[in-house]
Parts: structure tokens; sequence; C-alpha cells
């Protein structure tokens, strides 16, 4: 599942316009506004000149228009105005959404039933590290991406697409799915029926359960009619240390990478067909659910 930010690459449209109005702004602070100034001193000295002579003469002069004359002096044109007022504006928003939070929008179903279509979540940029907006470089290593996140990342295949998907291995771990079956290192992951999900939508159940491993409980579906094995993986880089068979597929992840699984399991193009998620294409970790326009009773945290 793809999650587009509003505008493509929203954080380079950002920048480029935190860059434009902020030399606009330092420009007019440092340089215009101090020329504004000295042009006002010389009209109002010849103003109080103009006054001085005038009132020697009996003539009676304009007391008010001093102040005029020096509001229109010193008034910024538009362009430099809203330039300065969008600046702060504009820096705010990119610092917030380069190293804090960033929202995204869910467009298609593959996290269901954890994140449903129209869900609009907030992901933490920095729990994972600080890293270096655009170019999504960590320079500041805090906490690594654990089993049972879910994470927000750049597709592999494509790094101008975000996707997410739920880590089910991190570097190292030991990954088999058989008979839609899962377990890590060898440990097999435990499942709790629930009742049927129904798909609204197209109006099918699917089976529901609670996957539990390593101590996180979520919520995950599977379409009891689709079949166990992976239909037409990628060849995508580091394939060797993956197998796929009838009853599904067992990789081993490499040092610095994380296996990602959606919990729509029979409806999520994951790492079973694409592969693995470098360190750096991570994104953050999606926590919040901050609006949902067809169902507000969907606002709040999940797992």
């Amino acid at each position: 599942m793809t999650l587009q930010a509003m505008l493509g690459n929203f954080a380079l449209i950002l920048f480029v316009l935190m860059l434009f109005t902020g030399v606009i702004w330092c420009l007019d602070v440092f340089y215009l506004a101090k020329k504004r100034r000295a042009i006002a001193n010389i009209a109002l000295a010849e103003f109080d000149a103009r006054n001085a002579r005038l009132a020697a003469d009996n003539i009676e002069v304009d007391r008010h228009g001093r102040a005029t004359l020096e509001a229109n002096l010193l008034r910024q044109p538009t362009w430099i105005e809203y330039s300065g007022s969008f600046f702060p504006v504009i820096a705010l928003v990119f610092v917030l959404r380069s190293f804090l939070f960033e929202p995204f929008k869910i467009p298609s179903s593959s996290m269901v039933p954890t994140l449903q279509v129209g869900d609009l979540i907030l992901v933490n940029k920095f729990t994972y590290g600080i890293r270096l907006p655009i170019i999504n470089k960590k320079i500041i290593a805090i906490n690594d991406p654990q089993r049972g996140d879910v994470m927000v990342f750049k597709f592999p295949e494509d790094p101008s697409l975000d996707y997410i998907k739920r880590i089910v291995g991190v570097p190292g771990d030991k990954i088999v799915y058989k008979n839609k079956q899962l377990s890590v290192n060898g440990q097999a992951v435990s499942y709790e029926p629930l009742p049927d999900y129904l798909d609204e939508e197209r109006l099918t159940y699917s089976k529901q359960f609670v996957e539990t491993f390593t101590g996180a409980e979520h919520k995950i579906i599977n379409d009891q009619r689709a079949p166990a094995y992976v239909s037409g993986p990628h060849d995508y880089p580091l394939r060797e240390l993956c197998n796929y068979d009838a009853e599904g597929f067992s990789c081993t992840v490499p040092a610095g990478q994380y296996f990602m699984m959606g919990d729509n399991r029979d409806n999520s193009l994951d790492s079973r067909y694409w592969g693995f998620v470098p360190d750096k294409n991570v994104v953050g970790k999606a926590f919040f659910i901050w609006m949902n326009l067809n169902n507000v009773k969907r606002i709040g945290s999940f797992k």
C-alpha cells in the first residue's frame, strides 16, 4: 500500500519555499529595511527643513504629514511583506514535519483491520533516529525498529513512494510463513481466533485473528480463498536469502534490513514480493489516527 504525501515530494517543496522566503526575509532585514530607513531619514530631514522655513515665514505647516511620509517610505513592498509573513510559518511546518511528526493518509486496505482506507495518521519521525530531510540520511541513532511496529518507509523499488507495513523481521531473524502461519526464529506466532471480519465495501468475510509475537498483539485477517504460496515474487536484491514453495516461504533477514508484511495478509504487496527494506529507507513509526472523515470514532492510537 502506498502512502502519498499531499503534494508529491512535499518535503522538497517545503524546503524550496522555506529557502526562497527565508532569503527574501534575510535580504529585507539586513539590507532593504536599512536602505528604506536611510532614504526615509533623508526625506524626513528635508521635510523638517521645509517646515522650519515655512514656520519662519509664519506659514502654517502640516504637522501630521511627517508620520504619514515616514510610514509610506518604510512600508515593505507587497512581495517582501508576504514572504516575511510566510517564512516563519513554512519554517515551522518544515521542522515539525521533517524531524518530529509527519501526516499521511491511508489509501488502500493492505493494513486492515489495523488501519482503514481514509485514516489520517501521524508518523513519529525521531523515534528511529534523527534524519536529514530530503535525503533521509540518519545522523543521530536513537531506537531501532522493533518487531510488531507499524512503520512507514520508502518503497525499495521506487523511493519516491511511501509505504506502510508491519515489521515482522529485524536483522538476523529467520522468518517462516507456511500455510499462513508465521514463525520467527523457530518460535511459532500465536493466533487467537476472533469473529470473522466483514469487508463492508465488498460484503465479504475474512478470518480474523489476534496475532502475538515478542509480546506485541495486533489483529490480522486471512482470506481462506487465497492460496498459501507467494505468486510471482520479484527479482529483488538478496533474494537468495529467501526460499519459496507451495506452502509459503522462508527468509533470513540480512543486516541493516527489515522484513515487512501487511495485516491484511492475503491482500498486501509486501516483503514477500519485493524483498527487504534497508534502514536508509525508514521514515518513521506510525502511531496515531488523528482523523477519518468517514468515521470519527477511528481517532486514537493503535498497535
